[in-house]
């Protein structure tokens, strides 16, 4: 049976009343090989080019040289205590060639560059096989690609599929004025699309990607905070209008680390805009939006219900109440590891805040069975484990209280509020 054709129950291990534990899988990690490991992925003729680029590097990101970020041995460790069955993981990571002034919006504009930057991202993707490889069924690893070429986009998700990274592709964002067409050009991206459905590999869209680019000014990276889950969204609205979604039905998109509170007000804002498109006739809406709106079967609220999710990173206590506007089954918890703003070393105190009193059934599928049906995780075989490592349900169902972790914990979003002092 295929993983498209799984349901909720079909991978539901045991029933909550059998075990008393959680299985916590990870919705959103990091990793990535320290800067001079990536030479050994690198074809040949890229080695002195490489040589050279990492003598001249400087690297403004001290958690990329934490040995969380590449030890397998001190992750796993970490999984251990703090009762993470599995994860997805997600780049942090200077690979090859990386483009440090653009950071994460950078798009190659030349092919030259591009060229470099595909190689380097190749090697990562080669990379991050081997570290999934050390723990099978624990680590669902996200190829990354580029847009610039889409055959080539296309032939290295085949290769990621055939490599065992379950965690499918990372969809790079299309910032403003790149150079890149927009999301929304079906035409353009209707290889990636089609084989992102045939192999059954999400499509994960995470936060930042999509931002124009940082400039030196001091306040660039606020703007950048402020602004970056809304260039993030947008990707919804472009799949939607592309007709990916209408076309391959069976596609996955998640929207990692972006929060989900957006997304009640966000389908309600499409779903008015579409109707209008379609029965409003004389409107500048109907004019506009007619021809495209022809082409769908669905609103924009049915396609997300059928084939989008949420990488719901350091929830908020505020956000769970809203699990049902927002789909209980979408919703995928994630800590964010090893990231300054992880729920590391206090994943039990974040789960504490945001799930305690929450029917159990609604918290197993949030915690777990969401991100096994949409990635793959063998449940059968993680249940063990989980017995061992995974957090009581009866400590998940203890309130957390204002002063019960320290205040350095607030780093952790979802810990806003509850540190002493």
């Amino acid at each position: 049976m295929s993983r498209k054709q799984l349901s909720l129950r079909e991978v539901t291990v045991k029933r909550l009343d059998e075990i008393d534990r959680y299985m916590l899988l990870s919705s959103d990690a990091h990793a990535g090989a320290p800067m001079a490991d990536y030479k050994h992925y690198l074809p040949r003729e890229w080695h002195d080019e490489f040589d050279t680029w990492l003598s001249g590097v400087t690297n403004p990101w001290t958690d990329v040289t934490d040995r969380r970020n590449f030890d397998s041995d001190v992750r796993v460790a970490d999984m251990d205590v703090e009762g993470v069955t599995g994860e997805v993981i997600f780049p942090n990571t200077i690979p090859p060639f990386y483009d440090i002034l653009a950071h994460l919006s950078g798009v190659p504009r030349t092919q030259s560059e591009f060229a470099r930057r595909w190689a380097g991202l190749q090697a990562h993707n080669r990379w991050l096989a081997d570290f999934c490889s050390e723990v099978p069924g624990r680590r669902a690893g996200i190829a990354q690609i580029l847009l610039g070429d889409i055959p080539a986009a296309v032939e290295e998700v085949r290769w990621a599929k055939a490599a065992g990274l379950t965690g499918g592709i990372l969809l790079p964002g299309v910032p403003p004025n790149c150079g890149l067409p927009e999301l929304y050009d079906g035409e353009y991206y209707e290889p990636l699309w089609a084989v992102c459905e045939e192999l059954e590999m999400p499509v994960n869209h995470h936060g930042g990607s999509a931002s124009p680019p940082m400039t030196e000014a001091i306040e660039s990276p606020v703007i950048f905070l402020l602004e970056v889950t809304w260039f993030s969204h947008r990707a919804l609205a472009h799949l939607i209008v592309s007709g990916a979604l209408e076309k391959h039905p069976n596609l996955q998109l998640v929207f990692t680390e972006q929060g989900t509170s957006w997304v009640p007000d966000e389908l309600a804002r499409l779903d008015y805009f579409f109707h209008r498109m379609r029965t409003a006739i004389g409107s500048q809406e109907h004019v506009w939006g007619k021809p495209v709106t022809d082409r769908l079967s669905l609103s924009p609220s049915e396609y997300f219900a059928r084939q989008c999710n949420i990488g719901a990173s350091f929830i908020r206590p505020a956000e769970v109440p809203l699990r049902h506007a927002v789909g209980l089954d979408k919703i995928m918890w994630g800590t964010d590891y090893p990231h300054k703003e992880a729920s590391t070393p206090y994943t039990l105190e974040a789960l504490r805040a945001a799930f305690a009193g929450v029917p159990h059934d609604e918290t197993a599928k949030m915690l777990g069975t969401n991100a096994a049906r949409i990635y793959g995780f063998d449940l059968d075989a993680l249940a063990p484990i989980a017995q061992r490592i995974g957090p009581r349900i009866a400590d998940v169902d203890v309130p957390l209280m204002r002063g019960d972790v320290p205040l350095i914990a607030e780093k952790c979003p979802a810990l806003a509020g509850y540190g002493a002092g």
